[in-house]
């Protein structure tokens, strides 16, 4: 019987968090850390951000170890995640989280579709879509031998719904939502669970008075009309959910998207 009192408990199993040195990575892999993980590898394109991060959680008192890698490239992934084994152990909790425009570039609105060069779209693919099947492709064979696993993929309610000028984007976070359904089909049998989190617009990394500023903007309040809860998202609200899907509570729970997104859109 799961223990009713300490249901979040990830009862010391190693987790592996890719774009992880800031924003809802960071948030993720502080919250992992903090709810009994065994150990926390914290990736990150960046090294300096992965290991400041790292060095977050273990002045919490956590074991963490810094593994830097582009999602995107596979030889990177490996050895990323050989590093995090060798230092942590078996690793049983992904969660991938790396994505937007690519390890150096920024999201931004394109112009229309068929206006956009086709020379822009692999860059969407590249982390959103390649690096997550990298990431699971090499961390499910210690899964299945484990007899155990949680993998959570973010994804975005531009995949889900739709966004126009995200064409490229969409596509992308679609496909990694479709690919999560088809590894909960595969692995569920080894103990394994596949979930996906949907994201709509997180709250800005920035100074408080330039986030005050930015928020009290007229541009920034009709986008925010747009939303039941009327504020943008926080990375505590990401770990929260990442937490629960990578929880025993959840141990009966897969092949789903969760919109975790202020109600910018329902889901039924």
């Amino acid at each position: 019987m799961t223990n009713i009192e300490n249901i979040l408990d990830l009862q010391g199993q190693n987790a592996f968090v890719t774009g992880a040195g800031q924003g809802a990575g960071r948030g993720i892999a502080l919250m992992l850390a903090h709810h009994n993980a065994g150990g926390v590898a914290v990736n990150d394109y960046v090294t300096e951000r992965a290991e400041a991060v790292a060095a977050e959680i273990e002045a919490a008192g956590f074991k963490a170890v810094a593994v830097q890698a582009d999602v995107g490239d596979y030889a990177s992934v490996k050895a990323a995640h050989h590093k995090a084994s060798s230092a942590l152990g078996p690793i049983t909790l992904l969660v991938n989280n790396a994505g937007n425009a690519g390890p150096d570039a920024q999201m931004r609105h394109s112009p229309l579709f068929w206006e956009t060069d086709p020379s822009d779209w692999p860059r969407y693919f590249r982390t959103n879509l390649d690096g997550v099947m990298n990431c699971c492709h090499v961390a499910l064979p210690g899964m299945v031998k484990e007899k155990r696993g949680r993998i959570v993929t973010v994804v975005s309610d531009s995949g889900r719904v739709g966004e126009a000028r995200l064409a490229a984007y969409a596509a992308a976070k679609a496909g990694a939502a479709g690919f999560v359904r088809s590894l909960a089909k595969e692995a569920g049998r080894f103990g394994i669970t596949s979930n996906a989190i949907s994201l709509s617009t997180l709250e800005p990394p920035m100074p408080a008075e330039d986030l005050e500023a930015f928020l009290a903007s007229d541009r920034t309040k009709a986008q925010l009309a747009q939303y039941t809860i009327r504020r943008f998202g926080k990375a505590d609200d990401v770990a929260a959910m990442a937490l629960f899907l990578c929880s025993e509570a959840a141990s009966w729970i897969t092949g789903q998207t969760y919109p975790v997104n202020g109600g910018y859109s329902f889901a039924v």
